[in-house]
């Protein structure tokens, strides 16, 4: 299929984006463009004006800062694969980034594309909720920052206002005591996982604190699973693979009874990496 006309802008700085996307109330950004031109050719999306934000300067670099690992909208998902920050001090985005589609898309899908779109399938939202990550947003306003845990609001809906920019995540660099652990399940490597987890947490002793487990493909975004996590603060497999608190619709990919049946299978595999010593 062919997608409906649009208008096209390239947008020269984080202003000029801004001011495009006032002047149309279904305009759309354009980054990585890996999941918007797929539903601009099956119409899913029929915006009248496309804005190129690939000319703008400053969203494209991974930088430490104040003990937090800052990656740019526009860096793309080979770049964060192969940067030397993100295999030192973010394990979990390392683990997690080669499960995102094939070569093709990562090398040129962007980190802040993945986030903004909010696929509750994909596995960075899930990655930057378990890590419990920030987002920077620019708009009229100016800017601000968004914690994970408020960003994501529904299916394919964030926090972002209809003229902010999404510029850049942020989250905390790893230390001795960080744990984490990845996994999804997909039929194919590189399709959407039908289910999948992203965890962290710190060593506290024999024991652990601070446990964040992530699921993806099971909600209409990515959620924690609370319960679970309390019980794995006590060191105990089985009880927070009991005391799982999701409840996955049926979709295409499986009915919502196999959804929670594969989420107890992550878990069990997970929990044990969070439990490694260093």
């Amino acid at each position: 299929m062919k997608p409906a006309l649009f208008a096209y802008k390239k947008a020269r700085t984080l202003d000029d984006a801004v001011a495009l996307l006032g002047t149309h109330q279904d305009a759309r950004l354009l980054a990585g463009g890996q999941s918007l031109i797929a539903t601009l050719n099956m119409r899913l999306s029929q915006p009248s004006l496309l804005i190129d934000i690939n000319g703008v300067a400053g969203l494209a670099a991974i930088a430490h800062k104040n003990g937090k690992i800052e990656i740019g909208a526009l860096v793309r998902h080979a770049q964060a694969e192969r940067d030397e920050l993100i295999a030192k001090h973010v394990p979990l985005l390392a683990r997690a980034l080669p499960h995102i589609g094939h070569p093709a898309v990562r090398n040129r899908g962007t980190i802040g594309g993945s986030i903004a779109f909010a696929d509750p399938a994909a596995e960075l939202p899930a990655c930057l909720l378990a890590l419990d990550g920030e987002i920077d947003v620019y708009g009229p306003k100016g800017k601000r920052t968004i914690r994970a845990q408020d960003f994501f609001k529904g299916l394919f809906e964030t926090a972002l206002g209809p003229q902010e920019v999404l510029t850049a995540i942020r989250v905390p660099a790893a230390g001795k005591e960080t744990r984490t652990g990845f996994a999804e399940l997909a039929r194919r490597h590189g399709d959407y996982a039908m289910v999948g987890l992203a965890a962290s947490a710190r060593a506290d002793g024999k024991g652990l604190r601070d446990v964040r487990l992530a699921f993806f493909g099971v909600a209409a975004m990515p959620v924690r699973a609370r319960q679970s996590e309390a019980a794995l603060t006590k060191g105990d497999i089985e009880a927070a693979v009991a005391a799982l608190d999701l409840s996955p619709h049926d979709d295409v990919q499986a009915s919502g009874a196999v959804k929670r049946h594969l989420a107890a299978v992550l878990l069990r595999r997970i929990a044990p990496q969070l439990m490694e010593p260093a």
